[in-house]
């Protein structure tokens, strides 16, 4: 009976979808694109249907609207917005994708320079009431301007935001750019020259946050709803942080990549500009749509044709105001990604094709989502969008894949190749990724780019791996021996630890993030990590020497407090020792 009732809450979980009525055509076009993924390429022939990949990578749910020929053609949920609650993914649940709000928020600024309320070339000072940009040497007495933070050229440090648990102190938006408690990020400072190349900071975005309240004398949110989301119909989106009580039962809750539910189901983000929005892809693609209308001089409900320019013309390399860049194959598409805690999102619209996407998952592991977009691609046939590379594998003996099993280091970045009930899997920077071997040196992954291939010394013994993508060697790699010569790329360390102490070896995570305490001391997530793994090694009296060390580390010991509750909340859900959490919660008073 168990077997046969979660066979019928997959099928429940996988056709959650609001009702729409579509025609054949469409109906059948929806078929294809839900039944055809498969990344950048098919292995041995065999396509995937997105519950099987939604399945594979724990996302919980999924949104998405589809444009083609300037209409939204459809839009349709998959999966849970709740699984707790068994609130299923339709149409008009909100998702929280982060960074999407930047490109809204350029509509809502350029909206400004339009009415000539600013000018986007001048000093920011020019405008900021409440609180002034503190220029020093850094800046060489060049001034920053309202264009070089849309374009993440204005050389302004925190490049984004982890956002705040529900109950915790919520800083102010001045706070935060001064780095000031209860702000869990630097002050938003120069870190380079004005205007020399583009370096991704959320700090900026804020800033223009704050020059919208100090120009329009109105909250933020309440502006962006009066001026830009409600011409443009989006009346499923607002910047509220937190949202509205009204709203909570439609609301997705977030999940991690390995599909534990976020803390308090979502994070508060006071930095509304840079990462606030809440939204649904049917709201976004009516902001594409008039995106590519007003391009073409065809609309104006919120920026003339000079102002969209701006909005999708490179300011510098391939970043514009608002948005990114890419050509493919001769056809412009404006772009941006996105991802909060718990959450991940992209859309992609074509500047003349009347071709665009939105895709959202209440999960941190958005890779669904590129294969979603690959799948629609190719059923729309958008230009640019390479068909899959066909694949066939070859059997390798188990005699041969156990030499490979290992840890590498392969352009600083640290690798694991484990063997699991269906093959070897390589594990690096978070993605675990099955190997497909090619020849019985040669492997590909689905996730990961390029052709690996085993490296061997004159006896045999296997020394490394290389990657070759597209023709050209990018890097060779090397399987590890020791750590003392190691020097992996900042951060790895500490992920790579992490990963070990997950899969519940101590030895290893102790080795690697200690490693990585050593050389980025001012990274405090390493030392709660290595004192997670003493504990479960049995070692007490060191775990609660490096406990109280990450407690006294920071500016806000609540925020730390919080993190490491909520550690303690993932390592009883995933089986760990009980009665040592409770130890350690108890003498830390947690």
């Amino acid at each position: 009976m168990k077997k046969i009732s979660l066979a019928i809450l997959l099928l429940h979980w996988f056709t959650a979808i609001t009702a729409q009525h579509y025609s054949k055509a469409v109906k059948e076009q929806i078929a294809r694109v839900e039944t055809s993924l498969s990344g950048g390429m098919v292995i041995d022939g065999k396509l995937y249907t997105l519950s099987e990949r939604m399945k594979h990578y724990k996302v919980a749910g999924l949104s998405v609207a589809v444009i083609d020929n300037y209409q939204i053609v459809w839009a349709k949920g998959y999966g849970y917005a709740d699984k707790k609650e068994g609130r299923k993914v339709n149409t008009n649940t909100l998702f929280e994708p982060g960074s999407i709000s930047k490109s809204l928020n350029a509509v809502g600024i350029l909206q400004l320079a339009q009415q000539g309320k600013l000018d986007l070339y001048q000093d920011i000072n020019q405008y900021l009431v409440n609180w002034k940009f503190p220029y020093d040497t850094v800046s060489h007495g060049k001034k920053i301007t309202v264009a070089q933070l849309l374009s993440h050229t204005a050389g302004l440090g925190v490049h984004g935001f982890p956002g705040y648990h529900r109950d915790s102190a919520i800083a102010s938006v001045i706070d935060i750019l001064d780095g000031r408690a209860p702000s869990n990020t630097e002050a938003v400072r120069s870190v380079a020259e004005p205007g020399t190349g583009p370096r991704y900071s959320g700090g900026g975005i804020l800033i223009t946050q704050q020059i919208l309240t100090d120009l329009t004398k109105q909250r933020y949110e309440q502006y962006m709803d009066e001026h830009v989301f409600r011409p443009l119909g989006m009346n499923n989106s607002s910047y509220n942080q937190p949202p509205a009580a009204s709203q909570r039962n439609n609301l997705a809750t977030g999940y991690k990549s390995n599909g534990d539910e976020v803390p308090g189901k979502y994070f508060v983000y006071p930095e509304k500009a840079a990462a606030g929005l809440w939204t649904t892809p049917t709201d976004i693609c009516k902001y594409m749509v008039e995106i590519q209308q007003a391009y073409q001089g065809r609309s104006s409900r919120v920026l003339n044709q000079e102002m969209v320019k701006l909005h999708v013309t490179p300011y510098k390399n391939d970043v514009a105001m608002g948005t990114y860049l890419q050509v493919r194959n001769g056809e412009k598409y404006f772009v941006h990604s996105a991802s909060n805690e718990g959450f991940t999102g992209y859309f992609l619209a074509g500047l003349t094709s009347g071709k665009g996407v939105a895709l959202f998952v209440n999960s941190e592991d958005g890779y669904v989502l590129l294969e979603l977009l690959n799948s629609i691609a190719q059923v729309y046939d958008w230009k640019g969008f390479s068909k899959p590379e066909q694949i066939t594998t070859v059997p390798v003996s188990d005699t041969l894949t156990s030499k490979y099993i290992g840890e590498y280091i392969l352009d600083g970045f640290l690798s694991e190749i484990k063997k699991e009930k269906d093959g070897l899997y390589l594990w690096t920077d978070g993605i675990s990724s099955k190997m497909y071997f090619t020849s019985t040196t040669d492997f590909r992954n689905i996730e990961l780019r390029g052709t690996k291939t085993f490296t061997f010394d004159s006896s045999g013994t296997v020394t490394g791996y290389s990657n070759t993508i597209n023709g050209r060697l990018r890097a060779t790699g090397q399987k590890i021996t020791t750590l003392d010569t190691l020097q992996p790329r900042p951060g790895q360390s500490g992920s790579f630890g992490r990963h070990f102490l997950e899969i519940k070896n101590y030895e290893k995570a102790i080795g690697y993030l200690s490693k990585g305490s050593a050389s980025e001391p001012s990274d405090s997530s390493i030392l709660k990590n290595l004192a997670h793994a003493y504990l479960f090694k049995g070692d007490f009296p060191k775990a609660m020497e490096l406990y109280k060390q990450y407690l006294a580390s920071g500016r806000n010991g609540d925020e730390l407090s919080k993190s490491l509750k909520n550690d303690f909340e993932y390592f009883r859900n995933a089986g760990f020792d009980l009665s040592v959490i409770k130890k350690a919660s108890e003498m830390l008073s947690l």
